[in-house]
């Protein structure tokens, strides 16, 4: 039986001095009321990675969830898995939210082995891998080390390997850009964040999180010699892709 995790107040009362967001105990003891509240389509998203990660597992290799925070994706992609001898590494660099997600993989009995390692995704190697996923994590990355991880991800990948990135997106027609941001903003009034939280939260996130646009990830992809990249699923300013080796 899950417990049910606490609600998101972090930013509901004034802060004087933002600093900015990290993934520290309070926001992994928050952080499923969190991502529902905020990320629109994530269940989706989720979903969609345990059918992609059944397509294309392969017997014998390595799939790796890279900024695992609590292990959905992890767990999602095991629970789909149907060839024999897979082995999912999840990565994150935060102790608190590595510890919940050890507790998650230990609750959900599998077939699948499980590996989840404390440590930062750009140091981790990538071998033997038929599923990559990003789910939300590279627009947290410098974006001097995006390149470099996603190369080194190509490098890591089977022939016919996936990777599965997530991610908030920016568009260069600034008018559309604004009403996506500000559509983003109605669906979290409508999940109940006051205009305070949604604020200081825009604030704290501005210097850590620094998105890129659909363009700049296909482009990417091509640059770094994927066969196949394609925007599967679009909410507002946020979204998913996959990149097929």
């Amino acid at each position: 039986m899950h417990r049910t995790s606490a609600k998101d107040q972090l930013f509901a009362a004034p802060i004087e001095k933002m600093g900015d967001f990290t993934f520290d105990a309070h926001v992994a003891e928050v952080f499923p009321d969190m991502i529902q509240r905020s990320v629109p389509g994530y269940s989706n998203i989720i979903s969609a990675i345990g059918m992609l990660a059944k397509r294309f597992a392969t017997a014998d290799s390595n799939l790796y969830d890279l900024g695992c925070s609590l292990g959905a994706a992890t767990l999602s992609m095991r629970r789909n898995i149907e060839v024999d001898n897979c082995h999912i590494i999840a990565v994150d660099n935060s102790s608190a939210m590595v510890e919940r997600c050890q507790r998650h993989i230990q609750n959900y009995r599998a077939d699948t082995k499980v590996t989840v390692i404390e440590a930062d995704i750009r140091d981790i190697s990538i071998e033997n891998a038929s599923v990559v996923v990003l789910n939300f994590t590279l627009q947290f990355l410098n974006p001097d080390d995006r390149e470099r991880l996603l190369a080194k991800i190509y490098q890591g990948l089977n022939p016919g390997g996936i990777l599965i990135l997530s991610e908030k997106f920016t568009f260069a027609d600034e008018t559309s850009n604004e009403l996506l941001i500000d559509l983003h903003h109605d669906f979290k009034r409508a999940n109940g964040y006051s205009e305070l939280e949604i604020s200081q939260k825009r604030s704290a996130l501005e210097n850590v999180m620094r998105p890129d646009s659909t363009q700049t990830h296909h482009q990417r992809f091509a640059r770094l010699g994927f066969s196949h990249s394609e925007t599967w699923f679009q909410c507002f300013n946020f979204g998913s892709m996959f990149a097929i080796k």
